[in-house]
């Protein structure tokens, strides 16, 4: 690889650094030192930071390091430790009482996690971040602090349609879209993601409105914010798992067919309509109402109305609803019935998305779609695909989360890639490893279907970096696409600058951006923004009392990051001894 005049270093910091041609230089799996050149980078001395930046290849200038491990992919670890956490603060809440309590907390665990309770009293830590490059994703991390009964009283009421209570009718649902009350508190084993659970429209409206507080904020701090939402805030549940159970459904059925006449791809079979009367399929429904009428797409998924149709109050979700059955060549409902207020409730969900998507596009904002449990995952997805359709002709506006700890994210991927290509409208991504492992092969297990997960750590980092080098390829040849890095792993923030580098892909084109957590991996991401990659921290806020399930979640997370911890201090001591020796004992960041 050839150097530059700045370079960016990743060394072991526990080892000497006898200068940068010979010294003891690690990344993944022993090979050989990544020298990533690295335009208009600059000299990194803050003092908070746990890592430094390069100027230059000589053997004095101080050198940003990334410690190996310190900062894992995702993983599970809720149960029994979250009670105890969440028993130890309340504890210590009533001993203390309610403000020495709050003060202890923002002297000490909120202060390193949380940035303030309000929009106000957060703005200075956006100003401290934007001063060395790293922007802000706004969050508003009150939850509410409900127990494991209550949790699941309120997972089954709202994922069962009425349909479905006296037990008719859920014989014809799959098991893996199906709720199951063993299950029903989605907190379990869950330590880096919130939890939303239904209790009425009211409640997703109050939801609606905490994340359009948050869009105007994020708007207001800088040109180019970023904000982040979950569908299951916005509505009741039973859409989503009802319409991923019928978007699962057709998928198989179109794979199927494909597999049965042999075709290698989709589009040479004609469009939807002409599949259906080739397999003899016919209803009394008004199938148009399905289709487009557009070519097959790759992906094997029926094609929607389109999005203003989606939230038209004159439309029937309801009878979206349908799924092939070859035996009685019919489309069938996947219900027997809905309520006029499931029908309600499925077009308010859809309404609140639009609504936030809109604000957004005004005010310059990126929307980031969280991912959910795979049971919600096709119709969170798709809906949002529906969205980028609607809304990402100019600019990538919304962006998808993809789960990379699943078996199927390349597939994913790769399929949303190139319908935006084929379709001409702006990709956008964020890439994670999964928040839901534990969760997510106990449900299977005990439930009964295939574990969507990758069998090992090693297979879901392969994954990432698969998922990762395709969309940087497909920013390559198309400038519309976009993707965030939202990752605390340093061998993929690695991998992501040497594949950058290997495409000629500038960080000033803001094509590419990095993604940590507010209070962790500060040496990954400070420095990147110094550098000038687009770096952004995940900033959430709220009052002490609200956010303690959040805290809670961060504590447990931290548990397995802290082995990590004594390199960081070791590399706190050579900053500030490189300090005291240089007499500079002050940093300002590179404007």
């Amino acid at each position: 690889m050839t150097s530059g005049p700045f370079q960016l270093f990743i060394y072991d910091p526990v080892d000497e650094d006898p200068g940068p041609s010979h010294g003891s230089l690690t990344t993944p799996r022993g090979a050989d030192a990544a020298i990533i050149p690295v335009p208009q980078m600059q000299p990194l001395l803050h003092p908070g930071l746990h890592s430094m930046l390069s100027a230059g290849a000589t053997k004095t200038n101080p050198k940003v390091s990334v410690p190996q491990g310190a900062c894992g992919g995702g993983g599970g670890g809720g149960g029994p430790r979250f009670v105890c956490v969440a028993q130890l603060l309340e504890v210590s809440q009533k001993l203390l009482g309610r403000h020495l309590f709050d003060r202890l907390m923002k002297m000490t665990f909120y202060g390193q996690f949380v940035a303030g309770e309000d929009q106000e009293a957060i703005k200075p830590l956006i100003r401290h971040n934007q001063a060395f490059g790293v922007g802000s994703i706004l969050d508003y991390s009150v939850e509410e602090d409900i127990s494991q009964e209550e949790a699941e009283e309120k997972e089954m009421d709202s994922c069962t349609a009425d349909a479905e209570r006296d037990g008719s009718g859920a014989s014809k649902r799959e098991k893996q879209f199906r709720v199951h009350r063993g299950f029903g508190d989605r907190r379990d084993g869950v330590t880096s993601a919130r939890t939303y659970f239904y209790a009425n429209e009211a409640k997703c409206d109050h939801h609606m409105e905490n994340f359009l507080r948050c869009i105007d904020a994020s708007g207001s701090a800088s040109d180019d914010g970023f904000c982040a939402i979950k569908l299951t805030a916005l509505g009741r549940p039973q859409f989503l798992l009802q319409f991923s159970e019928v978007l699962t459904k057709w998928r198989r059925f179109f794979h199927q067919i494909a597999i049965q006449q042999g075709q290698a791809g989709l589009p040479a079979m004609g469009t939807k309509l002409q599949v259906l009367e080739s397999m003899g399929i016919t209803t009394k429904c008004d199938i148009q109402s399905w289709f487009t009428g557009e070519m097959l797409g790759v992906s094997g998924t029926v094609d929607l109305l389109d999005w203003n149709s989606l939230i038209d109050s004159r439309t029937q979700l309801s009878r979206l609803l349908l799924v092939p059955n070859v035996q009685t060549g019919q489309l069938e409902p996947l219900l027997s019935h809905f309520t006029e207020e499931e029908d309600l409730q499925m077009k308010r969900m859809l309404q609140r998305i639009d609504v936030l998507a809109k604000k957004a596009l005004e005010v310059g904002v990126c929307l980031m779609v969280d991912a959910e449990q795979t049971y919600f995952q096709p119709a969170i997805s798709r809906l949002t695909l529906e969205m980028q359709r609607k809304f990402n002709t100019q600019k990538p506006v919304i962006f998808n989360t993809y789960q990379c700890y699943l078996k199927d994210a390349y597939d994913n991927v790769s399929l949303d890639v190139e319908l935006a290509r084929r379709e001409g409208w702006c990709f956008g991504a964020k890439l994670v490893r999964g928040a839901y492992m534990t969760q997510e092969r106990e449900r299977a297990a005990e439930v009964g279907y295939e574990d969507p997960i990758n069998p090992t750590y090693k297979a879901t980092n392969e994954m990432y970096h698969r998922c990762l080098s395709h969309i940087l390829e497909e920013i390559k040849l198309n400038s519309r696409a976009s993707v965030m890095v939202a990752s605390h792993n340093e061998d993929s923030v690695r991998f992501t600058i040497q594949r950058m580098e290997e495409l000629g892909l500038h960080p000033a084109e803001k094509k590419v951006y990095f993604g940590q957590l507010l209070g962790m991996c500060d040496q990954i991401s400070f420095p990147l923004g110094q550098a000038g990659f687009p770096v952004y921290k995940y900033v959430p806020f709220g009052p002490v009392k609200d956010v303690l399930p959040y805290l809670c979640r961060r504590a447990l997370e931290n548990r397995g990051i802290m082995k990590g911890a004594q390199r960081e201090r070791q590399l706190l001591r050579k900053e500030l001894k490189r300090r005291v020796l240089c007499g500079q004992f002050l940093y300002r960041p590179v404007a």
